[in-house]
C-alpha cells in the first residue's frame, strides 16, 4: 500500500509539473504575438463578418445554413476577443482565423462559387501583415541611425498608405486598397535598403563575394524602380524625373554589362548611382525616402 501511495503522489507531482509546462508554454506564445497586430486583425475581421459585402451576401440570401455558418463564426470572434481582452493572445490569434474559415464557408453556402470577395479579402489581410512587419523593421533600422534624414516623413507616408487601404476595404473597395497597400510596400523596402546602404555592417558581414552585394544591389534597384512606376503610373512626368529615370536606365545598363565582364565590384558603384537617381524622382513624385 506504502509503494501505491508513493506513486500516486509521484503521479500527481508530474501531472503538476506537466502543468506547469503547459503555463509557461502558453505565457510564452502570448509573448511573442505582438498585441497592436493582433487588435488590427481583430478590426478586420469583424468588418468581414459584420460590414462586408460578404456580410450583406449572407444577410439577403435568405439561406439558413449560410446564417447558422455566420454565427457560428461571430461566436468564434466573440471567443477571440475575450481573449485578447484577458491578454490570452495566442489563444485569440488561433481563433480569428477559424472565424474567418466560417464566414467564407457561410459566404458559400450564400452563393455557391461566388467567393471572389473572401479570397480577395484574406489576400488583402495577409498583405497588410507584410507592410506592417517591414515598417516595423524600417522604425527599427531607423533607430539604429538617430542622424538619419526624413525617417518621420516616411513613416508618415507609410501610415497615410495603411490608412487609405484599410479605409477602401471597409468600403469594400478591395482591389484599390491592395494597390495601397501595395504602394506601402515598395516605399517601405526602399527606405530601409536606403537606411542600410553603405553600412558596413553589411558590407563586412552580410556580403561573401562581390557578386553577392551585386544581386542586392539589384533587388534595390528593382524595388526603386517598382515603387516610382506605381507612383507615377498614369500621370505626367516632369523634365526633372524624365532626366533622372533616364540617367538611371542608363546606369543600370552599364552595371549590367559589368556583372556580365565580371566586374562585379563597378557594378555595385553604378547601381548605386542608378538607384541615387530613382530616389531622386520619387522625391520629385511627392515621397520622400531616405538615401
Amino acid at each position: 500500500m506504502r509503494a501505491i501511495r508513493v506513486c500516486m503522489v509521484l503521479l500527481v507531482l508530474g501531472a503538476a509539473a506537466a502543468s506547469m509546462d503547459v503555463f509557461a508554454q502558453v505565457v510564452a506564445a502570448d509573448a511573442v504575438v505582438d498585441r497592436g497586430r493582433l487588435e488590427q486583425r481583430l478590426a478586420a475581421v469583424e468588418i468581414l463578418l459584420e460590414k462586408s459585402s460578404a456580410a450583406r451576401q449572407v444577410d439577403s440570401s435568405g439561406d439558413t445554413t449560410a446564417r447558422q455558418k455566420r454565427e457560428k463564426a461571430r461566436e468564434i470572434y466573440r471567443q477571440a476577443r475575450a481573449a485578447f481582452q484577458a491578454g490570452q493572445y495566442a489563444r485569440a490569434s488561433g481563433l480569428l482565423p477559424e472565424a474567418s474559415v466560417h464566414m467564407f464557408e457561410a459566404v458559400r453556402s450564400a452563393a455557391p462559387g461566388e467567393v471572389a470577395e473572401p479570397k480577395a479579402r484574406s489576400d488583402f489581410e495577409a498583405r497588410l501583415d507584410s507592410v506592417n512587419s517591414l515598417h516595423a523593421a524600417f522604425r527599427r533600422v531607423a533607430g539604429e541611425k538617430p542622424d538619419a534624414t526624413g525617417v518621420a516623413e516616411t513613416s508618415r507616408a507609410v501610415d497615410n498608405l495603411i490608412g487609405d487601404a484599410r479605409r477602401l476595404a471597409g468600403e469594400g473597395k478591395l482591389d484599390a486598397g491592395r494597390a495601397a497597400l501595395d504602394r506601402a510596400y515598395l516605399l517601405a523596402k526602399a527606405a530601409v535598403s536606403s537606411l542600410r546602404s553603405g553600412d558596413t555592417l553589411v558590407r563586412s558581414l552580410h556580403f561573401a563575394t562581390r557578386e553577392e552585394e551585386y544581386r542586392y544591389e539589384v533587388d534595390r534597384n528593382d524595388t526603386h524602380q517598382m515603387l516610382i512606376k506605381v507612383l507615377l503610373d498614369g500621370k505626367a512626368r516632369t523634365t526633372e524625373q524624365q532626366s533622372a529615370l533616364a540617367k538611371a536606365l542608363q546606369l543600370r545598363n552599364q552595371a549590367n554589362t559589368a556583372a556580365a565582364s565580371a566586374d562585379h565590384a563597378a557594378g555595385v558603384r553604378l547601381l548605386e548611382e542608378s538607384t541615387r537617381e530613382l530616389i531622386r524622382a520619387i522625391r520629385g513624385a511627392g515621397v520622400f525616402i531616405p538615401g
